[in-house]
């Protein structure tokens, strides 16, 4: 899409014209990205980021960047515009999905009392939904699922920015990919990316009860997530990691393969690989005993 076929959506005033595949923030890995870019603070950030096409920005803020090769938009209020034009486009299902019918594989089995969304799903060979779960549109369910009662795939995410005096509700445009011989238990709620795309759980992972995971998270395979585990936006997790009861994970960390969280643990940083950390904020397991020992010793 080019920057002025933008503006027929939310009135930009176009400095450069350029076409754009995608939208997201500064930090955004996705191909020719649209961003927006409302403080000169961020303006290394957006050079870091060679995939990025076109800025919606401010007068000031695009004098320094005409010399960049972007497509540039101004508006008073970048932020604003950035967020409605892709609501706008989120109704355009030509720019983020192409809706087909909902294929469900013959040998599936979906209870009477599941809901299925009648486009956007595909659900694999052998998967089984029970009774009062929901497959929301853009989902896609390989195959041996289990998907078990009251959970919910591919809802509508917490995403809302915060606009002058005005709260504005973020479209989730993307969907939810589920790999095969995933189990999901009761009450889980799964939620679609943001900006086209999808939230990923990778093979053979399993999630325990009331299990929250956020928009654009990325699951690897063979993860166990126990019980009300709350996993925020864009978390990337690796391979055979074990998340315990409780546990919160902040937006935008990773876990590294193998890796552990204990039982309520509050996660802020990233987490290496085959690493154990535990508390509120969480550390590496062993300097916790330490640290609680010595509290201990001090209370006694």
């Amino acid at each position: 899409m080019h920057l002025h076929e933008a503006a027929e959506f939310r009135a930009l005033e176009i400095i450069q014209d350029a076409t754009f595949e995608s939208l997201g923030i500064v930090t955004g890995s996705t191909p020719r990205m649209l961003t927006f870019v409302e403080s000169d603070r961020f303006i290394g950030q957006l050079r870091d980021h060679t995939n990025i096409a076109c800025v919606i920005t401010t007068t000031e803020i695009a004098r320094l960047l005409l010399d960049a090769g972007y497509g540039i938009a101004v508006v008073d209020n970048p932020r604003r515009a950035f967020y409605e034009l892709h609501n706008a486009l989120a109704q355009q299902m030509s720019f983020y999905w192409h809706d087909a019918p909902t294929e469900i594989s013959p040998d599936a089995y979906i209870h009477p009392r599941a809901f299925v969304a009648e486009k956007n799903v595909r659900i694999g060979s052998g998967t089984v939904i029970e009774a009062g779960a929901n497959i929301l549109e853009r989902s896609i369910l390989g195959s041996q699922i289990i998907v078990r009662s009251g959970a919910t795939i591919g809802s509508q995410g917490f995403e809302f920015k915060r606009v002058n005096d005005t709260v504005l509700s973020v479209a989730h445009a993307g969907g939810v990919k589920i790999g095969d011989r995933v189990e999901i238990q009761a009450n889980s709620a799964i939620s679609r990316a943001v900006f086209g795309g999808y939230t990923e759980i990778g093979e053979d992972t399993k999630l325990d009860n009331l299990v929250h995971i956020a928009h654009n998270v990325s699951i690897g395979r063979r993860c166990l997530i126990a019980a009300s585990a709350m996993i925020a936006g864009s978390v990337v997790i690796g391979d055979d990691v074990w998340i315990g009861p409780s546990a919160s994970i902040s937006n935008g960390v990773t876990i590294g393969t193998g890796a552990s969280v204990t039982l309520g643990s509050v996660v802020m940083r990233d987490v290496a690989p085959g690493q154990k950390v535990t508390g509120n904020f969480a550390v590496e397991h062993q300097v916790f005993l330490r640290h609680l020992k010595q509290m201990i010793r001090e209370m006694n």
